[in-house]
């Protein structure tokens, strides 16, 4: 990922300045996040070297994906030793290779990892296996490793590794709404949710404070949408946001456009994530409001929002030019994005304006509704409805189920996890993404005077580790399990440093909650994990050093 980090090395030069340099010793102890799930140590150590050639075994390169996993062994080798690995082709592994196979008898996801002294042996179900099976050899390699100058060779311990997920789904949410990150930024958070063993980067794209994805049919999202004319200093002082309040006075904005987005798209499949995009309806629609007038249940005019916080300016579920808005805003959605999942948010949405309006109310009659939050539930269906005629399938955070659901909708759990319980009793898929657990925009330590601004609440690392997603659910309820994710909100996170500072070490903690390799061996993962930041370090990954001593 970034060449295990471009910074590291690119220095060697020539072969006998290749010739000429040192081993590096292995580390005796199999330190790997997330932990896998058997780990059997052995004798000796294979020397990793720029002439290791890497062997695509018995029709393994048929998949093109697998040439994914080659890549990505260079992203780890060429910063070593300066040249990238040759591969080949053919019918048996072959000693002092990397050799790569398949074995249908395993799930996609899952892989053994064999390090012995006269070769490596990575058998896996599918080019996903394969490519979690380089990011544990990454793990393996010596941190001395890195950062070093004309490396001869590297050493890796022998080992066996039997590996694989506990939970399909295990996501990182990344809000580039409130405050917008570049495309290499986002590059670089895929980076770090693939060594993780992450699989599923939810792109929070539009909210009230900026529209940030480029609707063709819609030019106005981005033209006025995606600029807010000023932002808020700090917080809030009275919490009314009232005159007590200072902002920047500085327009603040940004969008991608198409092009951009499949670039993302791209970046992110070649390391085995998908992508899911959220649109937000019907609340937190400020943005498209102020650029859609109409849409609304007044019509008025309004600016790009503000300041932080929940809005009763919503979308209008009484007009019927707003379902025409936003199937026409998903077709292009689903254009650009192959995820079989489209999120749509669904949280913190007021009724406040539809209780005043007239189309709303007459919607209520015509369709035997007699609360307003029913209309939620009426507008999320059509919406549902929609996405199943194209092919996928909706996903919304679990105020959805106030206003009623379908059995097909898969909820998000983030006010605790009842909500998910809930869901999970009515039959309906759950993804579990609490704030107890899972709201990284917590500051992660009690001492907060000396940490970066943040949202507020306390979330420690080992608080992270120690979530049970299953936790509340009968044997029968698990199976409508499908994971859990990291949720990074972005009001108080003004650029990518700190952002990295929010999720890091605390990303790798639920990385092994989502493994289903977390113990009550806190310590042991501890110090896994510091063994990990060797790596961050290398990559150039802002992290929070201190939380190890909490």
């Amino acid at each position: 990922m970034n060449r295990i980090c471009s910074r590291i090395l690119l220095g060697v030069g020539c072969l006998s300045a290749y010739a000429c340099g040192r081993t590096v010793s292995a580390e005796r102890e199999v330190a790997v996040v997330p932990q896998p799930a058997a780990v059997e140590c052995g004798d000796g150590t294979f020397r990793l070297t720029g002439d290791t050639p890497v062997r695509m075994v018995g029709g393994a390169e048929s998949d093109a994906r697998m040439e994914w996993v080659a890549d990505a062994l260079d992203e780890v080798v060429e910063p070593l030793f300066g040249r990238k690995l040759s591969v080949g082709t053919g019918d048996a592994s072959i000693p002092g290779a990397v050799n790569i196979g398949r074995a249908d008898t395993l799930p996609q996801e899952a892989y053994r990892l064999t390090v012995a002294d006269d070769r490596i042996e990575i058998l896996a179900g599918g080019p996903e296996g394969a490519f979690h099976a380089v990011q544990t050899l990454r793990q393996l390699l010596p941190a001395a490793a890195f950062g070093e100058d004309g490396l001869r060779a590297v050493e890796l311990p022998a080992v066996r590794i039997d590996d694989r997920p506990a939970l399909a789904y295990r996501g990182l949410m990344l809000d580039v709404a409130r405050h917008f990150f570049t495309v290499d930024e986002v590059k670089r958070t895929l980076d770090l949710m693939a060594l993780h063993k992450m699989n599923v980067f939810h792109w929070h794209l539009t909210d009230d404070q900026g529209w940030r994805i480029e609707i063709r049919k819609y030019p106005e999202l981005t033209r006025v949408g995606s600029v807010r004319k000023r932002t808020l200093i700090g917080k809030d002082p009275g919490g009314e946001y009232d005159e007590s309040c200072r902002y920047d006075e500085t327009p603040y904005g940004g969008f991608y456009t198409q092009e951009e987005i499949r670039e993302v798209v791209d970046y992110a499949a070649r390391r085995f994530i998908t992508v899911i995009p959220e649109i937000e309806f019907p609340g937190h629609a400020v943005a498209a409001l102020a650029s859609y007038p109409w849409l609304s249940c007044t019509g008025e005019q309004y600016e790009v929002r503000q300041t932080w916080d929940i809005d009763d300016r919503v979308f209008c579920p009484g007009r019927e030019e707003t379902f025409e808005f936003i199937e026409g805003v998903l077709d292009e959605v689903i254009g650009l994005f192959p995820s079989k999942y489209i999120h749509i948010g669904g949280d913190e949405c007021p009724t406040k304006m539809w209780e005043q309006c007239p189309r709303c109310r007459a919607r209520m009659r015509t369709e035997g509704l007699t609360r307003p939050r029913q209309l939620q539930g009426y507008a999320t269906v059509r919406v549902e409805r929609f996405l199943q005629r194209h092919g996928r399938e909706l996903i919304g955070w679990d105020e959805v189920l106030d206003g009623g659901v379908s059995p097909t909708a898969i909820v998000m759990s983030w006010r605790g996890t009842e909500g998910g319980i809930r869901a999970a009793r009515q039959g309906n898929r759950v993804i579990m993404a609490p704030t107890t657990h899972c709201y990284f925009d917590y500051y992660q330590t009690d001492d907060t005077a000396r940490e970066p601004l943040a949202w507020g609440g306390y979330l420690p690392l080992g608080q992270v580790y120690a979530f049970d997603p299953a936790e509340g659910l009968s044997s029968d309820e698990r199976q409508f399990l499908l994971g859990v994710q990291a949720n990074l909100w972005t009001e108080y996170i003004p650029d990518f440093d700190q952002a990295q500072y929010m999720l890091l070490p605390r990303l790798g903690a639920l990385a092994e909650v989502g493994w289903g390799t977390a113990t009550d061996d806190y310590e042991g993962f501890v110090r896994r994990l510091r063994r990990l930041t060797g790596l961050y370090d290398a990559c150039g990954y802002r992290y929070a050093r201190h939380v190890f001593a909490d």
